[in-house]
């Protein structure tokens, strides 16, 4: 659903505290819904949730409100949560706060020539994500096992990045919103100045240190409308244009990287960041 911007939040070593902290699940194919295929799942980013109150750094988290696009809402607690969600999606689902061994999704590939390294192009691909996508490569896992991350726990973009695209395609809007970063790092530097930090640490405030692994490869979801930004698949053409990277022994269009937790603490806006 949207994303959100908060003045703190709590740093553990799975992530930032309640992030991700439920999906929803299709109960015919038990894959978890994802605007990753905007065409089953189109109303996912008119949809927002949030905690009731701040989820503390230990113990139990707090329900959470779901806010529809139609105007309903309910809280994760409710006796009736699935029922609701699913007359608004218009499939069974059911919300739940575990992966089981990772989970799957089906993953739109957008009709952009040369986009996706495998030669997928205008299809959908059944991706397995979180702790499943290590396991099956016989990889130590960078995410717990009932994580709903993608592979990585923290991400992590700098204005840099957006400024440099938004020069280089000034006629699309790179927003924040469309990347669905946990940390934006405002600096004045020139280029894509995240690319330079893989394999090095990044210190934010007193006490958080978090490793970068590698950088961030892009999927359909920059381009699709939310909120007050419109659909653009001009955001997708410019990243593989300006900046594709290797990733594991292909070249990937990127935006951003992610990372571990290597020091927890909280994050707050406008902690100092370093590299070190």
């Amino acid at each position: 659903m949207l994303g959100e911007q908060l003045d703190a939040v709590d740093l553990s070593e799975g992530g930032i505290v309640g992030d991700r902290a439920y999906a929803l699940r299709d109960s015919a194919t038990g894959k978890v819904a994802s605007a990753k295929h905007p065409k089953l799942w189109p109303n996912l980013l008119a949809c927002r949730a949030a905690f009731v109150e701040p989820p503390p750094p230990d113990g139990e988290l707090p329900p959470v409100r779901i806010e529809l696009a139609d105007g309903n809402s309910v809280s994760s607690d409710a006796a009736g949560v699935d029922a609701v969600l699913s007359r608004f999606f218009g499939r069974d689902v059911e919300l739940v706060r575990a992966a089981q061994n990772g989970y799957t999704i089906d993953q739109y590939h957008p009709d952009e020539d040369d986009y996706d390294p495998d030669g997928h192009r205008d299809e959908v691909v059944e991706a397995r994500l979180g702790a499943a996508f290590f396991n099956e490569r016989g990889l130590p896992s960078a995410v717990p096992e009932g994580s709903f991350f993608d592979l990585f726990p923290l991400s992590v973009l700098t204005t840099s990045t957006l400024d440099q695209l938004g020069e280089l395609e000034p006629q699309s809007r790179f927003d924040a919103r469309r990347f669905r970063m946990n940390v934006i790092v405002d600096t004045p530097a020139h280029g894509f100045v995240e690319n330079e930090w893989l394999g090095r640490t990044l210190a934010i405030g007193d006490d958080v240190r978090i490793g970068v692994a590698l950088p961030d490869p892009r999927c359909v979801m920059p381009s699709l409308a939310q909120e007050d930004l419109p659909k653009d698949s001009g955001i997708l053409k410019a990243l593989a244009r300006h900046n594709r990277i290797d990733v594991a022994g292909a070249r990937y269009p990127c935006a951003g990287i992610y990372a571990v937790a290597e020091a927890t603490g909280a994050i707050r806006r406008d902690d100092g960041v370093s590299l070190i």
